[in-house]
């Protein structure tokens, strides 16, 4: 059975069509009806929707612009167009929104017959290969990780040389790619912890770099580190080992041994690859540490040599440290480059207040790189960066702070922009129309029935919209802004707090105060003093 819509503004447009779906396709079809786009919104949010007429000119949303929030909200819809004009910008715009059809009114019966079997087979077809590729992907989710685990156990085990183990490396399209082996040990890994703690290790390194892991044996794992590159240079390679050596140290536990062997890429010497890994661990201390097969080494700055009391010190001093990352992490996925220079700043001032030493202020700078790295990866699949992939190296030889903070500050700008051209690309129409109205309004006694009103929408269609854009409630967006605004006030005006209070909205300030300091751990007279 096949849902579908008709959208007219005309009613005897909406009789015609639903009297030929009707007649003609009685028990494969239910039809639904709707007389403005926004009608159509509401009824594709409830039902569940295959096909949709639509016709071009409406008033209020056009029929181009209640396709394009449609198709943002359910992708798989097919578009039947319709319109009084046959004219080629019309198609066109239609065809690049997605559209299945234009057809030019009136209709012709013979024509939307032929449309809607077309439409369904289609659906079908699309049905069809998304439940192959599902079940191809289950398949493949559950088979690579074994697959993974057999290959290193095989590159450990395989003494006689009676395993192929090319076929390995062919199966996961790594046959030509030279290589190194690492291993890693973890400390406190029990019984009760381990299958959780590998899920996470596979998903922190494959999120880094392509690589193949297995799983643990006993406290330790290895990991095929294949290199992605024509005659790798071994120190390039040695710091992207030390790259995920502290995403691990910082993510899983302090004090991880770890030994790395050299490049190979001869594929009969898989096991004596391996072997140098583990000879290079067995060399390293037991508080931790990584080693190298030409006997180099690296440590993250944190080691299990603290002890408890100092450990306990450590998590007190990062709290704010870590309250001031997270709140840069959180303005980066908003796109909202203000917010994360003005977090930069106060991460900064508060590391420089702890009297850190020099390598672990740098390693807590390499950690919020990381992070904003992998945050702009998960909203941006194409960013990648010069800056990120020198920062290790740039903060090895740096010692000045501030000449470290620019550094920093350059490339959560890079990974601002980077999400922001997203966002903009993604942004529904309305969501933006409505967010215009609110920065215009912040002033003002803004409501979601006022913005409902003001962008011709229901206010429960627009609260529904607004959480699956914005990820956030409608009451919960227009605080934010307030605060972000009022955060901007107070460092580049000489507005008073009570000037700022009522220009972000509020009436009280005594409660503008209270939030303020909830938000950002500071009142708005400490946070101008800082600024």
């Amino acid at each position: 059975m096949f849902n579908i819509l008709v959208t007219d503004d005309e009613q005897i447009v909406i009789d015609s069509l639903s009297f030929i779906i009707n007649k003609n396709f009685a028990g494969e079809a239910k039809v639904f009806t709707a007389l403005s786009g926004t009608e159509a919104i509401e009824t594709v949010m409830k039902e569940n929707i295959d096909i949709i007429f639509m016709d071009i000119n409406m008033p209020g949303l056009s029929g181009l612009e209640t396709v394009s929030v449609i198709t943002k909200l359910k992708p798989n819809i097919v578009f039947v167009i319709l319109s009084a004009f046959d004219r080629f910008q019309y198609a066109q715009e239609a065809i690049n929104l997605g559209a299945y059809k234009y057809i030019t009114k009136p209709v012709n019966r013979n024509v939307v017959i032929e449309t809607i079997r077309g439409a369904m087979q289609l659906l079908s077809e699309k049905q069809g290969k998304q439940n192959a590729d599902l079940e191809l992907h289950k398949k493949l989710d559950m088979v690579s990780p074994m697959v993974e685990n057999d290959f290193i156990y095989a590159c450990i085990y395989n003494n006689d040389k009676s395993i192929d183990l090319s076929s390995y490396l062919d199966y996961f399209n790594l046959s030509d790619n030279p290589w190194i082996f690492c291993c890693f040990e973890f400390p406190n890994i029990t019984s009760d912890n381990q299958y959780s703690t590998y899920l996470k290790i596979h998903e922190l390194l494959n999120n880094e770099h392509r690589c193949l892991v297995s799983s643990f044996m006993m406290n330790r794992i290895a990991v095929f580190y294949p290199l992605f590159y024509e005659n790798p240079d071994y120190a390039d390679a040695q710091d992207q080992i030390k790259k995920i050596y502290t995403m691990l140290s910082y993510n899983i536990s302090a004090g991880i041994r770890a030994g790395a062997s050299s490049i190979f890429s001869d594929k009969t010497m898989l096991q004596a690859s391996y072997t140098e890994a583990l000879s290079a661990l067995n060399k390293t201390a037991g508080n931790g540490g990584l080693i190298f097969s030409d006997g180099s080494s690296f440590s993250s700055g944190t080691s299990d040599k603290e002890s408890s009391s100092d450990a306990e010190n450590l998590i007190s001093k990062r709290s704010g440290i870590n309250e001031f990352r997270n709140q840069i992490i959180n303005k980066l996925s908003s796109g909202d480059a203000g917010g994360v220079k003005s977090f930069l700043e106060l991460f900064t001032s508060e590391l420089i207040s702890q009297k850190l030493p020099a390598d672990k202020i740098k390693n807590t700078f390499f950690e919020l790189i990381v992070t904003a790295n992998n945050t702009t990866r998960e909203k941006n699949k194409n960013f990648t960066s010069d800056t990120f992939d020198n920062a290790f190296a740039t903060l090895s030889s740096e010692n000045d702070i501030k000449l470290i903070k620019e550094f920093a500050q350059k490339f959560l700008t890079e990974c601002t922009q980077a999400i922001s051209s997203v966002k903009k690309a993604d942004e529904n129409p309305i969501i933006k129309k409505v967010c215009a109205y609110v920065d215009e309004n912040l002033a003002s006694d803004i409501s979601l029935e006022t913005a409902a009103d003001f962008a011709g929408l229901s206010s429960f269609y627009l609260s529904k919209l607004f959480k699956e854009e914005k990820g956030e409630t409608f009451i919960n967006f227009i605080s934010e802004k307030r605060l972000e605004k009022s955060r901007q006030l107070l460092e580049e005006t000489e507005l008073s707090i009570k000037e700022i209070t009522a220009e972000v909205g509020y009436n009280d300030q005594n409660y503008f105060s209270r939030i303020f300091k909830n938000k950002y751990g500071l009142s708005p007279k400490e946070y101008r003093k800082v600024k």
